[in-house]
């Protein structure tokens, strides 16, 4: 190997050259920098929050308030628009736009992949069907109270933050409506649509312990009805609401700060629970890739398949009792 076209003479070097480098580089570092702050603002200005979108398209605060509670599958009065509660409560407190149609589209073709695939593999025409009905029912409600209890969550976390600018807005000589309205304008979703929401019932005529009222019932987070019941209590005995709110933003974030306590002291028995119940179906697996024999030569005896069903029945009862072990409510 020539050794010498990979030495370097100090001679050969030119200012020039470096100068373009140095350019270019910077040029690239400025064009990365360029993409990362317009993701950001993109970012930003879909998060910053898609009731200020809706308010861009709408003439009026009542034609807002209308299409607001439409997305939410709520009638015009704020009421709930179905005839089964619990579903429409569930709808709602998800902060998915309502569109039935589209849901059931993509829930029967959801349903319907899994029964093909069933059908295909285990040539059970009758179970398929079964499978098919049950996620074709399931699957939507799942994912709706999934949804919904994530958005409690981060609605919770994001309270603090809310009442902290309400109070400072109020200290600093803002009306009450002003201060839930600067939330809404400052805040991303899901707080900032839904103390939007509240302002503009404010200012459509209802009074602050009614909007934080209809504001909790959407929410569906004890932390945000803790909220609510003390702007209930102001508005009957009074007292200055500015105090109250500090206090009410302090024992939620000691709230916070306890449940977090909580799942740290519980992660131990989180962490068993889960290599308890994953161990057997990974030993399973691994003995059926290596000795398929194994399980094979009895696989359709019937005491295999009582026994396999009674396991199950047992790791379902174990997980039941752990979860109630390590699941602290309060």
């Amino acid at each position: 190997m020539d050794l010498d076209a990979f030495s370097f003479d100090p001679g050969q070097f030119e200012p020039h050259v470096a100068l373009a480098i140095f350019i270019a580089f910077g040029a690239g570092v400025l064009f990365v920098q360029a993409c990362f702050g317009l993701f950001g603002q993109a970012r930003t200005r879909q998060i910053m929050n898609r009731r200020l979108r809706f308010k861009e398209r709408t003439e009026s605060t009542k034609e807002l308030i209308v299409e607001l509670r439409r997305q939410r599958a709520l009638d015009e009065d704020g009421d709930f628009k179905l005839a089964i509660k619990w579903l429409n409560r569930l709808i709602t407190r998800s902060g998915i736009p309502f569109q039935p149609m589209q849901w059931v589209l993509m829930s029967a073709g959801f349903a319907g992949l899994v029964m093909a695939v069933v059908h295909v593999r285990l040539n059970n025409l009758p179970l398929a069907i079964f499978i098919g009905i049950v996620l074709f029912f399931s699957a939507p409600i799942l994912t709706l109270k999934y949804i919904a209890g994530q958005r409690a969550k981060k609605l919770a976390k994001q309270l603090p933050d809310a009442l902290q600018i309400v109070v400072r807005s109020l200290e600093a000589g803002h009306p009450v409506p002003g201060a839930i309205a600067l939330v809404a304008r400052e805040m991303p979703d899901p707080i900032g649509s839904e103390f939007g929401m509240a302002a503009d019932e404010m200012s459509y005529g209802f009074s602050l312990a009614n909007a934080v009222e209809r504001l909790a019932h959407r929410a569906g987070d004890p932390d945000v009805d803790l909220f609510a019941a003390t702007v209930r209590l102001q508005e009957r005995t009074g007292g200055n609401l500015c105090d109250l709110l500090k206090t009410n933003a302090h024992t939620v974030r000691e709230r916070q700060t306890l449940r977090l306590k909580v799942k740290a002291a519980s992660a131990e028995g989180r962490a068993s629970a889960l290599i308890l119940t994953a161990a057997p179906f990974v030993v399973m697996s691994a003995v059926h890739l290596l000795r398929p024999e194994f399980y094979g030569l009895v696989a359709g005896e019937p005491l295999f398949k009582h026994c396999m069903i009674g396991f199950g029945i047992w790791m379902v009862i174990g997980n039941v009792i752990m979860n109630r072990m390590i699941n602290f409510r309060f």
